[in-house]
């Protein structure tokens, strides 16, 4: 959105003072990708994942454009320039899909890995205890649950599968391993997002839960505060505590370490704040206790 010579202004900037080796990642609809901002991404060594739901049914259910149009072929455009660049290997990091538990996984894992997708992440939707997510029936549902049972087996059966970062973490957790994804295992992250205005708030899918939840009380500016000296205040620390989960459920579960008690914005709920378990509990369970048959199936685990 920004165009070519504010992108190119801005990586300059910021390659000033991150070296090459420092990764450097844009996440994209695909819609305005051309071969000018590719050029300047592979110049200044800027990898890019484009977000894509599955097929042209399933994907331009939710993702349309001011018109209201589904947007596949132009994603699937943006997608032949990135997967042709010269420098591809390097630019092509991925495709990032959010889940529509009403679709069919196996068409959608085909559609994505015909793309020409190295890896592959998966999103359950945003939502909470007070406003569930989408195809969840009930808070004890599994939904998406029995969606990823279907994924983890189609995945494992792949000879020649399409890397997806959400189940390997899962399968690695499970082996005493470390998970990579936030909402995973016991690896914690301090997520500060910098805003188009240059304030600092806490991590962006917060703010589904209510207005403000993603806002700091201070007013931090990321032209006069300095993100070391942000990250050593009380505040910081607080919201960094956050992603600890406190429900009792959680904290007596046999699953914990492996998923952690779940993102922070899917265990809020209007009468207890953020001290529940998931909303995605209950699919949780049934993923993880499929993938540790597997494992055992395997002879992996005992």
């Amino acid at each position: 959105m920004l165009g070519a010579r504010r992108l190119q202004h801005l990586l300059i900037k910021l390659r000033e003072v991150l070296p090459l080796n420092y990764p450097i990642s844009l996440q994209t609809n695909g819609i305005l990708i051309t071969g000018e901002i590719l050029d300047l991404c592979s110049k200044y060594k800027v990898s890019i994942s484009v977000s894509v739901d599955g097929p042209r049914e399933i994907n331009d259910k939710f993702r349309v454009d001011k018109q209201g149009e589904g947007t596949y072929q132009k994603v699937v455009e943006g997608i032949n320039l990135l997967r042709h660049h010269q420098d591809s290997d390097f630019l092509y990091a991925g495709l990032l899909c959010v889940i529509d538990p009403d679709s069919n996984p196996e068409e959608v894992y085909k559609s994505l890995k015909g793309l020409g997708a190295k890896s592959i992440d998966f999103l359950c939707r945003d939502g909470n205890h007070t406003n569930l997510p989408y195809g969840k029936s009930t808070v004890n549902s599994t939904e998406y649950g029995e969606w990823l049972v279907k994924l983890l087996e189609i995945y494992i059966s792949d000879t020649t599968p399409v890397k997806i970062r959400f189940l390997d973490d899962i399968l690695r957790i499970s082996l005493g391993g470390i998970g990579t994804k936030e909402g995973l295992g016991d690896n914690f992250y301090g997520i500060v997002i910098i805003e188009a205005d240059g304030s600092l708030s806490k991590n962006d899918t917060l703010k589904s839960n209510f207005n403000g939840a993603d806002k700091f009380d201070e007013k931090w500016v990321i032209k006069t505060a300095r993100l070391s000296e942000v990250f050593k205040t009380p505040t910081f620390a607080e919201y960094y505590k956050l992603q600890n989960p406190t429900s009792k459920d959680c904290n007596s579960c046999d699953y914990l370490a492996i998923c952690g008690g779940g993102m922070p914005l899917h265990r809020w709920s209007k009468d207890n704040g953020y001290d529940n378990p998931s909303v995605y509990c209950s699919d949780q369970k049934v993923l993880i206790k499929k993938a540790i048959s597997i494992l055992k199936k395997e002879g992996m685990l005992q």
